[in-house]
């Protein structure tokens, strides 16, 4: 998410430029959402929490998920989210460690979706304009998704990963911010003062799947 890069991350220039490519876009990238709110609640179900399957959000259902302004940003600026799906800590047998568990679960689906499109381009150098634009498109997206969920900042999921990995007595200092922590993401993305961290991270997922596709 350099500064300036909306334009190229956001969907709507696609919008303008293939109408079709965009239609067919969208429900994967809606569920690019989906499955990294659903990965948190699955991992969290197999660590001994119950929470989101009690209150139905392991469902592939997009009205259980979806966040108005978290999907509309997707679109926008290419990032976003969906409501958190409900975690009860206390049910795991380490709550620390689970939580680092469970919150990079998500991002690890957007790593994976990311992967596998960028799997199918290589894969089939031929394929037709609409389709490679459409992996494409996924694939950027929930690379910026994942790098987006990275920062440490409440209530992202990286800070919930900070939180496992630092000492205990920095987490109330972190859970502290939790309550302002979307006005303090949305005045830094605003300021550009989060763009190196966004291409930082970006980067490194990149390498990663450079990696794994080499």
């Amino acid at each position: 998410m350099e500064r300036g890069r909306d334009a190229n991350m956001g969907l709507f220039p696609l919008l303008v430029r293939s109408p079709f490519a965009f239609f067919l876009l969208v429900i994967p990238l809606l569920y690019s959402i989906i499955f990294h709110e659903l990965a948190h609640g699955l991992v969290a179900y197999r660590m001994g929490d119950p929470t989101a399957k009690l209150m139905g959000r392991l469902s592939l259902n997009p009205l259980r998920h979806l966040d108005p302004i978290g999907t509309l940003l997707l679109f926008l600026f290419g990032f976003g989210w969906a409501k958190p799906v409900p975690i009860n800590p206390f049910n795991f047998r380490n709550s620390r460690s689970g939580m680092v568990k469970v919150s990079a679960a998500g991002i690890t689906a957007n790593v994976v979706i990311a992967f596998v499109a960028l799997f199918f381009l290589q894969l089939f150098p031929a394929v037709s304009g609409t389709v490679a634009l459409i992996l494409y498109y996924v694939a950027q997206i929930n690379i910026m998704l994942a790098a987006f969920n990275l920062i440490p900042i409440p209530p992202l999921d990286g800070s919930k990963i900070l939180i496992g990995l630092l000492p205990a007595r920095y987490e109330a200092l972190l859970l502290r911010l939790e309550p302002y922590g979307f006005f303090i993401i949305v005045a830094l993305l605003y300021l550009g003062i989060l763009d190196p961290v966004i291409v930082f991270f970006r980067h490194l997922i990149l390498f990663f799947i450079g990696l794994l596709l080499s």
